[in-house]
């Protein structure tokens, strides 16, 4: 008769198994410390906190000059959202590069892929954070407008709400596709004030850049929730500034040596 022998009937300790792999959870929590619990990241949200509320007394203090809408107070929290927060973006994407950590990363998370899907969902949350506070600041706006005894047209709708939260996220997620690609911050920086100035130049020429390339018409035709005849002008603005730098950012971040 044959008697299977286990480790434990020898007297030998069993191998610990193996570790499974990393929730994506805890991906998700490593990459919102790296994007918000250091000294620079915490001045540099806070400055976009003082950007954006800076820019909303624009509206209350030169009421000839802006609509005295809901709608128009919170394009302005938008423009000023879009200023600072997709550098925020933009370190999450390069700061490891930059500082040399990715060893460390792609050593504990050896799939890249997952690593970069939870800097895109922080990202995402960042924007909708950001969008938040820009809806408050919004209605602080409407309210210092209100206490001057002016007249207004405070008439949140859906549409004019989803259209600004769209709007920020898309200016989120190009900073990242960018900060993906380039994977060095100070050039993703740069870039991401460098290249929109320049294609709204040749926008100001040609108006296929405009109305199909450059960011600024196609996206403001989304804050200003007026999609009708432009959705194929938005799509392909979002394809050239979002998802291709984004699909050759992941495969870049894939196939570059870290050692």
């Amino acid at each position: 008769m044959t008697t299977a022998l286990s480790p434990g009937t020898l007297g030998i300790d069993a191998a610990p198994s193996a570790p499974g792999p990393i929730p994506f959870s805890r991906l998700v929590r490593v990459e919102w410390a790296k994007a918000t619990d250091t000294r620079a990241a915490r001045w540099l949200l806070a400055l976009v906190a003082v950007s954006t509320a800076g820019i909303m007394l624009v509206p209350v203090l030169a009421p000839t000059s802006f609509d005295q809408t809901y709608a128009s107070y919170l394009r302005v929290a938008a423009l000023g959202l879009s200023i600072l927060l997709p550098v925020v973006a933009i370190l999450m994407f390069t700061g490891e590069w930059s500082q040399r950590g990715v060893m460390t990363t792609f050593t504990q998370e050896p799939r890249r892929i997952r690593v970069v899907n939870a800097k895109l969902a922080v990202s995402l949350v960042l924007g909708g954070a950001g969008a938040v506070f820009g809806g408050l600041v919004t209605v602080a706006g409407l309210g210092l407008a209100a206490a001057s005894g002016r007249a207004l047209e405070a008439n949140p709708s859906v549409g004019t709400s989803t259209s600004y939260l769209l709007y920020v996220l898309l200016n989120v997620l190009a900073a990242a596709a960018l900060g993906a690609l380039l994977q060095n911050s100070a050039a993703a920086v740069a870039a991401s004030f460098a290249l929109p100035a320049a294609f709204a130049l040749l926008g100001t020429a040609s108006t296929l850049v405009s109305e199909w390339i450059d960011m600024s018409t196609p996206w403001n035709w989304v804050l200003e929730n007026d999609w009708g005849g432009h959705v194929p002008q938005i799509l392909v603005s979002v394809l050239f500034w979002v998802a291709v730098p984004l699909a050759a950012g992941v495969v870049r971040t894939i196939r570059r040596d870290v050692s």
